[in-house]
């Protein structure tokens, strides 16, 4: 079978889900494909132009029901679930591309334009919809960020120091006890969460601008 650019970007892409970005080279890449290093080359220059076309491809998978009819809060929480679902479809490739990616998110990248489109329906002003969705799809790849590499499941097991701290600042708390950390953080709760306390601050902000325009007339 010929070699192509989608069947490279495919085999890179299996081999990236089972051991990780950092293990994918050339050589492995041509092995799989039973074909010789040097024939890569004809089509993508160096493995980053690798990850990038599979980063393309699996950023194609995302397709959102749009929920046109919903309000725009409930479309929000939607769209930011099923990019969710896709890291975590490929937590490898993604927690690499948002650590190692800058620009993993484009211009036409369908998440940034569905969290364009529902930020407009919103109510926020035109000039600020650009950095407005900047934000929120930087918070969102944070959080998912620290999920897909263990940090989130590290800092909600931290026990906050307290009276009964050591001098090390760690708690002494029998690890059978209630006051003890637990076995892991509910990761789905706490992505609700966080999409809560973003929805909340957006209203609470376009609540305050039509209050202000409304106090200058």
């Amino acid at each position: 079978m010929p070699l192509t650019e989608a069947g490279i970007y495919a085999a890179a892409l299996r081999l990236i889900d089972a051991d990780g970005v950092e293990t994918l080279t050339m050589r492995k890449l041509a092995t799989v494909l039973d074909a010789s290093p040097m024939s890569l080359y004809h089509h993508v220059p160096n493995k980053e132009a690798v990850l990038r076309g599979v980063a393309r491809m699996v950023g194609a998978q995302f397709r959102t029901v749009t929920l046109e009819d919903a309000p725009w809060q409930e479309r929000m929480r939607l769209l930011a679930s099923d990019f969710r679902t896709l890291a975590h479809r490929h937590p490898k490739l993604m927690g690499y591309s948002f650590s190692h990616q800058p620009d993993f998110i484009q211009r036409e990248d369908p998440f940034l334009v569905a969290f364009t489109a529902i930020l407009g329906t919103a109510g926020v002003p035109l000039s600020e919809i650009p950095e407005a969705a900047a934000l929120l799809c930087a918070v969102v790849n944070g959080v998912l960020t620290a999920e897909l590499n263990g940090a989130l499941h590290q800092w909600a097991n931290l026990k906050p120091p307290g009276p009964d701290a050591d001098e090390n600042g760690a708690a002494d708390a029998d690890p059978g006890s209630a006051d003890a950390a637990p076995e892991g953080p509910d990761q789905d709760h706490m992505f609700r969460l966080v999409m809560d306390t973003l929805i909340t601050g957006l209203e609470s902000r376009l609540t305050a601008d039509r209050d202000g325009q409304g106090a200058g007339r």
